[in-house]
């Protein structure tokens, strides 16, 4: 099959890399979208309004940099492999104890301590990968390594379309310690980045990582964090609150709700596959463009349909324009991050773009609720004001595409 094709160039060790980051990120998404599934149900257990209990899900992007600082610190002294393991450990327990919440208060601490842990494995599994896999075919590979966050959100929508009824919100996070049996796999199949390996010899001096990154590519990072500011607000402005437009206005059951997410998620999968390879014939940037702007034709079946079918049809294309942009980011952020801190600043930038925009779900929680649960007018808007800005900071912005990533290639990237 054709979307097999590009894993032929693979070998044994560089396929259980990819399928390891791939899955570590997927468990994460999982982990995340299955509180904002719970919102309503949760609002109503604790006797809270939707805009307070989604206060979590600012608390979870709100500390993702933090752990990203954290983790990837740890990378580049101990290994991506090893982190990667702790990472993923440490967000499925965290997960697993908020099944235990005696009140909102107590759930909204662990689901800050849970984005600390969240925070790390983008850019440790993202490094992971990318410095492992082959130059050719880089496009391909960071679509469908982004779309693990999508493969989460749709593996969440599945338990929540059918388990929900039985188990409950409380019963769903119980669920969500399924991932940590994923560092199995990672120890016993997974070697470290030939990369980290290469500069191994290195003298590790503390703070050098930092002070490479401020003196000499603070600039880059601030357009990288800009850009992630406004990649942030594309998805989450169109995901978080999107289950509960259904249930709030659209007035879907669980059912429903979780098949309309299902569609949207394949959506999501295909864009950023699609995306991601047309990145490689056009250019990361033109690719990025052209799929923010084809999101603006989709609101009107995305958020006015009137049956199941036409939500999922909508949710499916916004989704396809959404994740098809977010596809290219991996390779777009470790192109244009220098070896020495490449464990460090794509996902820094990635989680500080999230720190920006993580109040996003209660604002427009709270500007629905002043309009009569009008999530409809506030996802439309959203859309349509992001997109625009999003595809003119991409067309600002540098590009380095197919660079080596090696350790040996520091030069070829600060050249771009």
């Amino acid at each position: 099959m054709p979307i097999l094709k590009p894993f032929e160039q693979l070998n044994a060790r560089q396929r259980h890399t990819f399928f390891a980051g791939l899955g570590g990120w997927a468990l994460d998404a999982f982990d995340f979208f299955l509180y904002v599934f719970c919102l309503k149900a949760i609002s109503v257990d604790f006797h809270a309004d939707v805009q307070q209990v989604s206060e979590g899900i600012f608390l979870t992007l709100a500390f993702r940099p933090l752990g990203a600082l954290f983790f990837g610190w740890l990378a580049e002294r101990h290994g991506r492999k090893q982190v990667l393991m702790i990472n993923i450990i440490s967000y499925s327990v965290i997960e697993f104890l908020c099944a235990f919440s005696p009140n909102l208060t107590v759930l909204l601490v662990l689901r800050a301590l849970f984005g600390f842990a969240m925070g790390g494995e983008w850019g440790v599994g993202a490094a992971l990968v990318l410095e492992s896999l082959p130059v050719k075919g880089r496009g391909f590979f960071s679509g469908l390594l982004q779309e693990g966050y999508v493969l989460g959100y749709l593996l969440a929508s599945v338990v929540f379309a059918f388990c929900f009824s039985l188990i409950g919100w409380r019963g769903m996070f119980m669920v969500g310690i399924i991932p940590a049996l994923l560092v199995i796999y990672i120890r016993s199949k997974v070697t470290e980045s030939p990369a980290w390996l290469e500069g191994t010899h290195r003298q590790h001096i503390p703070g050098r990582e930092w002070k490479t990154l401020i003196r000499k590519y603070w600039g880059r990072l601030l357009f990288l964090i800009v850009l992630m500011s406004f990649f942030n607000a594309f998805s989450h402005g169109t995901q978080d609150l999107y289950p509960t437009f259904l249930q709030v206005q659209g007035q879907f059951d669980p059912r429903s709700t979780g098949t309309i997410a299902i569609w949207m998620n394949i959506g999501a999968l295909i864009g950023g596959m699609c995306f991601g390879a047309l990145s490689e014939r056009i250019g990361r940037r033109k690719a990025i463009v052209l799929a923010a702007l084809l999101a603006i034709p989709m609101i009107p079946l995305w958020v006015h349909a009137r049956t199941v079918s036409g939500f999922a049809a909508g949710a499916f294309l916004m989704q396809f324009m959404v994740q098809g942009a977010w596809g290219i980011v991996p390779a777009h952020l470790n192109e244009l991050s220098p070896p020495s801190v490449r464990a460090i600043l794509p996902g820094f930038a990635y989680q500080i773009g999230n720190l920006m925009m993580s109040k996003m779900a209660p604002i427009q929680a709270g500007l629905a609720e002043q309009h009569g649960n009008n999530y409809a007018l506030v996802l439309s808007w959203t859309v349509i004001g992001v997109a625009i800005g999003l595809s003119i900071v991409t067309a600002l912005g540098k590009e380095a595409r197919a660079v080596n990533l090696g350790v040996q290639a520091t030069s070829s990237t600060e050249t771009h």
